[in-house]
């Protein structure tokens, strides 16, 4: 029988994996499983510094899997493409399987080699993976795509409940080809090298997704709905990156939550299906927004008047040298981990957008090459709704004061002190430019709170004028 040809991307699991599946199912004694380096293809977006280095690592752990069972991950890089027709080519492979992908780029390249496949007598099939519900299966009552996220969500959990996950393989057995070597695709930083903080903080690929599962479900899941929102506990699951890579599967997620679900949590649990629901609504919005990292999804946004940052206060964003501690600490947090609290990157984000009046794209741009779970759809539509400019985005009068929001959320300063160093003497730790002698090493603020937030308030005043 000839083999089949399973074509990896962003679902690097072996458990709950439906093409892996479906070609087992198949009775295949051959199987190929290849992933596709490519950044060469029209339209792809090169990967950030920060998922290249998890990219890395959760290749080498798949890898490792794949060969435990029998099998060979082969590794190729080029256009997509190109490469898979080869390798149907050089192995005589019958048949293609793969898991979809919902970026236009992306979509592009697998409908071409899905005809591709079909004009040469090729079996393809794609199957449903990474999302819970597919971009075009929940509509409005009018046929289309939501623009609000509760009536969205509220529509998903009307649908027939999520398909349950499917096993993993016992054995996989299929011929040796060659492969790539990893290390010259240089996905890690070499000098100077400033992953180390990743490493600390991060283990990549499927054991590591699941060990963060099963550590969240027994422990940080309990009070996860006020918990999630206070930047210096434990309170959040930290799976997003795993997610981002395929390393687990929303419906592993979905039903392992549903057997964690008992009265004392039924609350947390709901809350946390909600932030799963989020990722699903970024991805309808991409789905049908294709250009939602480069233009505003509100296009009367095309109007604003964003101000070109001086150097000195862009770099001050990037590295933590605001003044302002719970911005500096979540910048710090993002360079230092690759991994930013949620709360905090919206307070981060509506600084540099509302404060610095900085056009919301120089902020994704800087999140997607930091980010450990950076991707097409969650990224932009986060920045566009602290924007304004988004769908169900946070209304134009809205700015995240960081003092404000610091007292509130790190009334200690636990996780300020944490990430800011030269703070942990402040006697005014929230607003440490109102000690009688400031911290040593640290900035004075680059703006004023105060003067900045009319400034933007005016600004967002004369579009809504120009718009009306």
């Amino acid at each position: 029988m000839a083999p089949t040809l399973v074509w990896l991307r962003d679902d690097l699991r072996l458990s709950d994996n439906p093409a892996l599946s479906a070609a087992l199912d198949a009775d295949t004694k051959d199987l190929i499983i290849c992933f596709v380096f490519d950044e060469a293809s029209d339209g792809i977006r090169p990967l950030g510094g920060a998922t290249r280095w998890w990219l890395h690592h959760s290749l080498t752990a798949l890898s490792g899997a794949v060969e435990k069972l029998g099998g060979q991950l082969v590794l190729r890089s080029g256009p997509a493409e190109d490469v898979i027709r080869g390798l149907v080519a050089e192995t005589g492979a019958e048949r293609v399987v793969w898991n979809r992908r919902y970026a236009l780029p992306e979509r592009t390249i697998d409908a071409s080699v899905k005809s591709w496949c079909s004009d040469t007598g090729v079996e393809a099939t794609s199957y449903q993976a990474n999302l819970l519900f597919e971009p075009w299966q929940v509509t409005t009552g009018a046929g289309g795509p939501y623009k609000v996220f509760t009536p969205f969500w509220r529509a998903c959990r009307d649908q027939p409940e999520p398909r349950a996950p499917l096993p993993a393989p016992e054995r996989l057995t299929g011929p040796t080809l060659p492969s790539e070597d990893l290390s010259s695709w240089k996905l890690l930083p070499t000098a100077p090298d400033w992953s180390g903080g990743l490493q600390d903080q991060w283990t990549p690929g499927e054991a590591g997704a699941w060990e963060r599962l099963d550590g969240f479900l027994d422990g940080s899941v309990t009070g996860y709905a006020g918990n999630r929102d206070l930047p210096g506990v434990e309170g959040t699951s930290r799976l997003s990156p795993h997610l981002r890579f395929g390393e687990i599967s929303p419906f592993q997620i979905w039903h392992a939550s549903k057997s964690a679900t008992n009265g004392s949590v039924a609350k947390d649990i709901q809350v946390f299906g909600s932030e799963v629901g989020w990722r699903e609504f970024c991805w309808q919005l991409l789905y049908h927004n294709p250009d939602l990292a480069t233009e505003n999804y509100r296009r009367d946004f095309d109007g604003f008047a964003w101000q070109t940052p001086t150097p000195g206060e862009l770099g001050a964003w990037q590295h933590g040298r605001t003044g302002y501690p719970l911005v500096d600490a979540g910048m710090r947090q993002l360079w230092d981990t690759g991994w930013m609290h949620n709360r905090v990157r919206m307070a981060a984000a509506s600084f540099l957008i509302k404060n610095l009046m900085v056009d919301w794209r120089v902020g994704e741009q800087w999140f997607w090459d930091t980010l450990v779970d950076a991707d097409s759809a969650s990224n932009p539509a986060n920045w566009q709704w602290v924007a304004g400019s988004g769908a169900d985005a946070s209304p134009y009068f809205r700015i995240f004061n960081p003092v404000t929001q610091s007292k509130k959320f790190d009334k200690e300063g636990n996780y300020l002190k944490r990430f800011v160093p030269e703070l942990r003497g402040a006697g005014n730790v929230h607003e440490p430019w109102k000690d009688a002698e400031a911290p040593d090493g640290y900035p004075s603020p680059v703006v004023d709170l105060a003067e900045t937030r009319e400034r933007a308030l005016s600004a967002y005043q004369d579009l809504r004028d120009t718009s009306a």
